[in-house]
């Protein structure tokens, strides 16, 4: 692992995954936008991170990328299960708060927000 100036290694497996020093941010956080093509400069300033620790993560993925690949794909596949679990736990609860009226003064955002939920469901 590459290392920063006081011999400690620039990334570290912490029980959220292979992670940046001194940072909560984990190079899955980074991959999403490694993979969607993000310009480094966007991740640096998206994260604040220094050119070192960007560097480093980057230099990081390349050199590990089965390994880094591997571990992000179940990083994903776990995300998206939570997800669904939530969404489930949550269903009947959202449905029978979509059915409560609107606060009063907030009657036209929730109209534009159902124009817009239709008119997406339309074109999927």
């Amino acid at each position: 692992m590459t290392s920063v100036s006081n011999n400690q290694p620039a990334i570290i497996r912490t029980e959220r995954g292979l992670t940046i020093t001194g940072t909560r941010i984990t190079l899955y956080d980074v991959m999403d936008y490694v993979t969607a093509q993000y310009p480094p400069k966007f991740i640096q300033g998206l994260f604040e991170l220094t050119e070192q620790q960007l560097g480093t993560a980057l230099a990081y993925i390349e050199s590990n990328r089965a390994e880094v690949e591997a571990e992000y794909q179940q990083v994903i596949m776990e995300t998206e299960a939570l997800r669904q679990y939530y969404e489930e736990q949550n269903r009947e609860r959202a449905a029978q708060i979509a059915k409560q009226p609107p606060k009063p003064g907030s009657e036209a955002a929730w109209e534009k927000l159902r124009a817009l939920r239709a008119k997406r469901k339309s074109l999927a």
